[in-house]
């Protein structure tokens, strides 16, 4: 059985994931693709995980691989966490996971909507989807308030929570969009305000695949996914990909009998590989990184003390969402903030030396830059976060 240390995991990260400085690239759609995909539930944590990764990248260089040239895609997918992806492995989301969460979506909303109209909810809600759709495809591109005057229905006004103190009814136009986004049929366009906003327009699937989508069976598009993650995440203990896949272990298995792996000894704790993918990766030189909330790196595994080391109750809050953390050749070392004025503040958690500090200086002046005059909070705030963004 082959071994791997801590050291090489570390080096196959510092370059799989593009965070090295002679890993870096100037292409947002290669950079999504070297991490399967990037999360999006912040959307800020799309652009600052390209920064991270690239030499010279803007916000508007991301913003154009995303609404000009359309080769990277925004969906709901692993975990029923909001993702963007290269477009060609849209497809393979779609089927691997996307399909089985819009069924289970369907089903939910409509447990919801059951208080409020009786007879076939299904039917019901089906038909209003259509409506909406039809609607879309008719506009091109709508908002969710422009649909909801256009379809009568989506303004039906539900209360999840009844008799709750927090009860609040609301429209159904959110649930009816995310159906059909995580059914593969619109897609969440431009944002509008800065690209720190969430408040998206809507287009049909078309507008980024103009053949539309023909998933490939699901038994092969969970291999396919497997095999992307191994590439990128790997070696690494099954139960990591069940994690971030959000299969179960049945499905895990299943996907996992389709490829060629090998297991592999990580300091004691069992782990699988792509068999052809076994090489040691030579390290490279020393690199700092200062990574977003929620960014695909430390998102990508569920056993995480390799990287992490202790500082997990300072970096991560108590739903298991990472805020933005610094790296130093292979680890977390602290984290970082932006306060109100745009300053850049960090907190190491450890001695790192001054070769790191320095480094870390000079990350954390990329950052500033790339921020420009935009101010972002994160989304999950994390007790460090909190702290730096406090002045004494």
């Amino acid at each position: 059985m082959r071994s791997m240390t801590v050291a090489e995991r570390r080096a196959r990260l510092a370059v799989r994931h593009r965070l090295a400085a002679a890993a870096r690239i100037d292409d947002a759609a290669e950079i999504s693709r070297s991490m399967v995909a990037l999360h999006a539930t912040d959307p800020a944590t799309v652009y600052l995980s390209v920064s991270a990764r690239s030499r010279s990248l803007t916000p508007a260089d991301v913003e154009r691989a995303l609404y000009e040239d359309r080769s990277l895609l925004r969906l709901l997918a692993m975990r029923r966490t909001m993702f963007v992806a290269p477009v060609e492995t849209v497809p393979v989301l779609q089927a691997a996971v996307a399909d089985a969460l819009a069924l289970k979506q369907r089903r939910t909303y409509g447990g919801y909507i059951a208080q409020a109209i009786e007879g076939d909810v299904a039917g019901w809600l089906h038909e209003v989807a259509e409506e909406t759709h039809a609607e879309l495809l008719r506009r091109g591109a709508a908002t969710g308030a422009q649909l909801s005057a256009a379809v009568p229905r989506l303004r039906l006004q539900v209360d999840t929570a009844p008799g709750k103190s927090y009860s609040k009814p609301t429209n159904i136009t959110t649930w009816v969009l995310l159906i059909l986004g995580v059914e593969g049929r619109i897609v969440r366009g431009r944002p509008k305000g800065s690209w720190t906003s969430s408040q998206y327009t809507w287009a049909p699937i078309e507008t980024w695949l103009p053949e539309g989508m023909s998933p490939p069976p699901v038994e092969h598009a969970r291999a396919e996914l497997a095999r992307n993650w191994l590439r990128a995440f790997g070696p690494a203990p099954v139960a990591d990909l069940k994690w971030w896949s959000g299969w179960s272990l049945g499905e895990v298995r299943k996907a996992l009998a389709r490829l060629d792996i090998a297991e592999v000894d990580l300091d004691g704790v069992a782990a699988v590989a792509l068999a052809d993918d076994l090489e040691p990766t030579p390290a490279p030189e020393p690199w700092a990184a200062l990574l977003p909330a929620l960014d695909p790196t430390p998102m990508g595994w569920q056993s995480r003390q390799w990287f992490l080391g202790p500082h997990e109750r300072e970096l991560f809050d108590t739903n298991g969402n990472v805020g933005p953390t610094i790296w130093w050749d292979g680890r977390v070392v602290g984290g970082w903030a932006q306060r109100a004025d745009g300053e850049i503040t960090w907190e190491f958690l450890e001695d790192v030396g001054a070769d790191a500090r320095a480094a870390v200086a000079a990350e954390a002046q990329r950052v500033t830059e790339w921020f420009g005059s935009v101010r972002a909070i994160p989304r999950f705030r994390t007790p460090l976060e909190r702290k730096l963004t406090v002045r004494e």
